[in-house]
This record gives structure tokens, sequence and C-alpha cells, in this order.
């Protein structure tokens, strides 16, 4: 009987303790952390690949036709505004104004001639020796040589001036580009193809592009294309090893026009570039931020990916329900942007 009444506890107690655990693993299974959506000011920064150009990219073409007989520079040295680059063949230039002066030198002396002539028939006709048509013919002889001396001195003009061209000199101060044409190179002022380039590196202007949609976007927060150039906060230059240039720029042109067969509009960005570490021809991204005003921002954690859709979990009346969301294409690595999908007060699930 002892037995019997031993067992009868001992299930008792098995019975009791079971009922005490349950609820407890019931409402470990039933919870859920969850996220009430909320607004709020987010700064973002957006990428635009870009270019990166000297404040000016100057073609060094020729003015005159020769042989190339001495390089002055190196591909990528500093040069000054004025200072000779290439040095084209002068022999026949020389010749060619030798020939100009000598000619002048010429047109002066009939100029001389033709005077004392004029002053002499003068004379003579105060004397009553010769008619006024003589006179007449003397004057106008001398406005001939008057003429043909003027001739000559631009002919020496143009002599001196093709001379001072086989050396061509850089136009601005900046760096030098590729040497497209060695020594011994024939070029011409009808070539096509630059010499080099010199570029202006002091400022360099990144080129990008915007969209239809973003450069809408931005005269609609700031109301006009010069109110935007004012506001836009400064940029960064991200260069193409993903460092970030040390310096700051700011946007200083946006075009007012939209390029029909790309759909975009042509934007420029200014940086100082003291120590010459941006080149000409680079490629990176600028990266612009901006501000969104009350958006909404949830952790990535609370969304999931499916075949290319954003999902998050909706908890509706203690119910999970999936939800498609569209968010910014920007992102700080850790919250989205949600633009659709989700409004203030919605309660997700955290993870």
């Amino acid at each position: 009987m002892k037995r019997w009444i031993g067992l009868a506890l001992l299930s008792a107690l098995i019975l009791t303790s079971c009922r005490r655990q349950a609820p407890e693993s019931e409402i470990a299974t039933t919870k859920i952390e969850t996220i009430k959506v909320s607004t709020r000011d987010v700064m973002l920064t957006i990428k635009y690949p870009a270019t990166m150009r000297g404040r000016q990219d100057i073609a060094i073409l020729p003015q005159i036709e020769g042989k190339i007989i001495r390089v002055l520079v190196t591909e990528g040295q500093a040069v000054r505004a004025g200072q000779p680059l290439f040095v084209i063949d002068q022999t026949s230039y020389r010749a060619a104004l030798i020939t100009a002066r000598a000619n002048m030198h010429a047109a002066q002396a009939h100029v001389d001639n033709a005077r004392l002539t004029l002053q002499s028939k003068l004379q003579l006709q105060y004397q009553k020796v010769v008619s006024a048509f003589t006179v007449a013919q003397a004057r106008y002889a001398l406005r001939s040589a008057q003429a043909e001396l003027e001739q000559a001195r631009a002919e020496v003009i143009n002599a001196s001036n093709n001379l001072s061209y086989t050396v061509v000199k850089s136009p601005s101060s900046g760096v030098v580009g590729t040497l497209s044409y060695k020594i011994g190179a024939l070029v011409s002022s009808s070539m096509t193809e630059p010499m080099t380039y010199v570029s202006d590196n002091a400022e360099m202007i990144a080129y990008f592009s915007l969209n239809e949609n973003q450069i809408t976007s931005i005269l609609r927060k700031y109301g006009s294309k010069e109110a935007a150039l004012k506001e836009i906060p400064e940029v960064r230059w991200q260069m193409n090893d993903g460092s970030l240039y040390k310096f700051k720029g700011r946007v200083v042109t946006i075009s007012g026009l939209l390029d029909a067969q790309t759909g975009t509009v042509s934007v420029r960005a200014a940086f100082n570039n003291p120590s010459g570490l941006l080149l000409s021809g680079a490629n990176g991204n600028v990266m612009m931020p901006i501000i969104l005003h009350h958006a909404v921002v949830i952790p990535q954690t609370a969304v999931s990916e499916l075949q290319d859709k954003m999902l998050v979990k909706r908890v509706i009346g203690g119910r999970e329900k999936l939800q498609q969301i569209q968010v910014y294409p920007e992102n700080d690595g850790k919250n989205y942007v949600v633009t659709s999908g989700l409004k203030a007060g919605d309660i997700i699930k955290k993870n």
C-alpha cells in the first residue's frame, strides 16, 4: 500500500512540474522583437562617376610647317607661361625674314627717291618750268612707293612672326602631357593631333552627370540652379584606389541643358590641387552629400532580399506579414532609407 501511495505522489509532482514549465516554454516561442518605424533627418552620400581635368587643358598645335629639331620638356614636367616646349627648324624662316627686311629697305629707298622727285618738280613748277600734271604724277609716284613700303613692312612682321612660331611656347602655367611628336617629326598648322597638352592643374575640375530625376530633385529642393550652386554642401573626391582626397571641393557649374541622347545634365566640381596629387585624365567618384528630411529609416538587419525584392515582416495584431518595400539606392552600410512600403508608426520584426 505504501508503495502505491509513493508512486501516486511521484506522479503528482511530475505533473505539477510540467504544468509550471509549459507556460514559460509557450511564452519563449511566441515572443517577437519588434521595431516601431519612425522618421528622422538623415544625410547620405551619393557617388557620381567622374573624370578629372585641369582647369585648362590646352592643346599645343604648331602655327607653321617644319621639322621638330628640339624637344625642351619631358612628359609630366611643370612649366610656366611662355616657357619654350619645342623648336621647329628655323632655317627657311630666318631666310624669309632677311628677304623681307631687304625688300623693306628697298621700298624705303623708293619712297625717299619719290619724295625728292616730288620736291624737285614742285620747285620747277614754281619756276613755271613744268606743268601741274607733272607734279601730280610725282605726287602719285610717292604715294605708290609709300604703299609698297607699308606692304614690305607687313611682310617683315609676317616673316618675324613665322620665325617666332618656330619656338613653340606654353600659353599658360601647368603640367606637360603626353609628347605625341619627337625630334625629326614633321608638323604643320593643318594637323589635328596636338603636339602635347598643357594642363593648368592649380585647380582641378571633376566632370560628372546627373540624370533628369536627380537634377529635378536638386532644383526642387533649392528652388533654382543659382541657389543650388550656393547651397549644395561641399563634395569629396574618391580616387581610383578608393581613398578620399584630403581637400573638399565645390560644385561650380550645372548645365542648363539636358542632353537629348543621354538624358543627363553636365555638372562640374572644382578641387584645389596645391600638391599636384590630382592628375588630369584621372577617373574616380564625386561624393555629394544630400540631406533627406523626415525619412523613414530602418536597420538593414530587418530587411530580407528575395529575387531582387526587399521584404520586411510587419507585425499586425501579433501576427507577421511580409511587406515589400523600396529603398533609397544609397545607404550608410547599417540602415536603409525606405521610399515606399512603410510609414511612421508601423511595427516590423527586428530581425
